[in-house]
């Protein structure tokens, strides 16, 4: 049986303004360019400030007031008197005389052509070619080959139709284990430190036990169970030293040493604000040098002004065609409109910021952070946290102590004996500070480094400890243990 029933919702709508605004609020400076360059290919009533007329010569035309019908189109609704040559963004911050340096970028080689290059070097058959370059297209930046032979073989037997025994593709391996950087094609870290040791001089005492710590010990290698290796190998404390010393000259990640930035490209971070410090005041902008100024097409504009104008002549082809322009003008007008928000959101949240945490940006000491989550900014700024979010996120700013992500300056908070109340953050650069002022033939345990904290009036328990620890991405003592 059938049952209707009537239900009452409130659901909110978000106008296209406001649509256009969330997506843009959550692009970084350095999509922000390709974003607006994207809009404008697609909608050929926006363009940049400057095209399609001589901005000197230009003269705005004066807009009659036409009579009020349903149907009346105005060119009020998009081009105002406050606007004209406008619906640009904010000022780029930036005058003649500021310094523009170019970004370096690569047209060299990179590591993977490095490699292949290496491929016509060898007396392969066309069969081991094809095995090769396989095996190559597999090696990741770190120089490894993270995939199972397995896995290679049944690629080539899906894509080539080519049937290939495992100890066949092993002999290619092979033959690439002695590519340069040393280590390349390892397929996990111990291979990768003997072909390293392999290709070097072992009738020296210390690269051969060297050789034999990571061959034949390399669990306690990890561990740094030293004094197990030491009775094991019959080694004296020099000598197991000078071992050791030879293996940290490694590179555990051999495809890192090819960086430079000829052969490598090198990823920039493009900040979204500017700090600087005028008269020991903070000074913030927003970064727009990348951003290109828009404005709404006077030849489209001119086209709705004349539909107009002439109301008598209005066929159904080109009400039509009048409908398409207003809907370009709507978005055009819609996404400049957007990108002003945006700047206007993204400074509000950061001057909040800046205003919370004054005390570090003037001095860029951490340990002057303020706890501080996104709804405290959100209550200073009257924004909805998830606008808070949307800011703070893939967001960077440039200070005169360095560029920080957004993320950096939200923290947790605590409270000190005292009552005093401190952020995580202020903990973790004490904590950092003691490890990396430890002795390290006797590193802090998390035990130790609780109590350290305790004395300094911050009673946190092992276990948080250890958490902040982690998160530092900071080994356990035994790990930071060294000869």
């Amino acid at each position: 049986m059938l049952k209707q029933s009537l239900q009452q919702k409130m659901l909110q709508k978000l106008s296209p303004l406001q649509i256009q605004v969330i997506k843009l609020l959550e692009i970084p400076a350095a999509q922000l360019e390709q974003r607006i360059k994207k809009e404008i290919e697609e909608n050929p009533v926006l363009e940049l400030d400057g095209e399609g007329r001589d901005k000197d010569d230009a003269e705005e035309p004066e807009v009659k007031e036409q009579e009020s019908e349903k149907d009346e189109l105005s060119i009020d609704d998009y081009i105002q008197d406050e606007d004209i040559p406008a619906y640009k963004l904010q000022a780029r911050n930036f005058s003649k005389d500021d310094k523009h340096e170019d970004i370096p970028f690569s047209d060299g080689t990179t590591f993977h052509e490095h490699l292949s290059r290496q491929l016509d070097m060898r007396m392969f058959s066309e069969r081991q070619l094809l095995i090769a370059e396989q095996i190559v297209g597999n090696i990741d930046e770190d120089g490894y080959l993270r995939r199972e032979i397995e896995e290679i073989i049944d690629d080539i037997a899906f894509g080539q139709n080519i049937e290939v025994e495992e100890d066949e593709a092993l002999e290619v391996l092979k033959v690439i284990h002695d590519f340069e950087p040393p280590g390349v094609g390892a397929r996990d870290l111990q291979e990768c430190l003997l072909l390293q040791l392999e290709k070097k001089d072992r009738t020296f005492p210390a690269l051969n036990n060297a050789y034999h710590i990571i061959k034949n010990h390399f669990d306690e290698f990890t561990k740094k169970h030293y004094d197990k290796i030491t009775k094991r190998l019959n080694l004296d404390d020099d000598e197991i030293k000078d071992a050791m010393d030879e293996i940290l000259r490694l590179n555990p990640k051999p495809g890192s040493s090819y960086s430079n930035p000829v052969h490598k490209a090198i990823q920039y971070i493009i900040p979204d604000f500017i700090l600087e410090m005028k008269d020991g005041e903070p000074q913030l902008s927003l970064n727009t040098r990348n951003v290109p100024e828009l404005r709404i097409s006077r030849t489209y504009a001119n086209m709705l002004q004349d539909y107009s104008a002439n109301k008598k002549n209005r066929s159904q082809d080109k009400k039509e065609a009048v409908m398409f322009v207003k809907q370009k003008l709507d978005s055009a007008k819609w996404f400049i409109d957007a990108i002003k928000q945006r700047q206007n959101t993204l400074m509000l949240t950061m001057n909040a910021i800046l205003t919370y945490q004054k005390e570090y940006f003037i001095e860029g000491d951490e340990t002057k952070l303020r706890p501080m989550i996104l709804k405290d900014i959100a209550e200073i700024t009257d924004l909805d946290i998830s606008t808070i979010s949307r800011v703070s996120n893939s967001k960077y700013i440039q200070t005169h102590f360095g560029i920080f992500p957004l993320k950096f300056f939200f923290s947790e908070g605590m409270q000190t004996d005292t009552g005093e109340e401190v952020s995580t953050r202020e903990i973790k650069k004490i904590l950092s500070d003691c490890i990396e002022n430890e002795d390290k033939k006797k590193p802090l345990t998390d035990d130790k480094l609780a109590l350290i904290l305790k004395e300094k009036s911050y009673n946190i328990a092992r276990r948080t400890v250890a958490k902040y620890r982690e998160q530092l991405n900071i080994p356990v003592a035994r790990l930071r243990k060294e000869l």
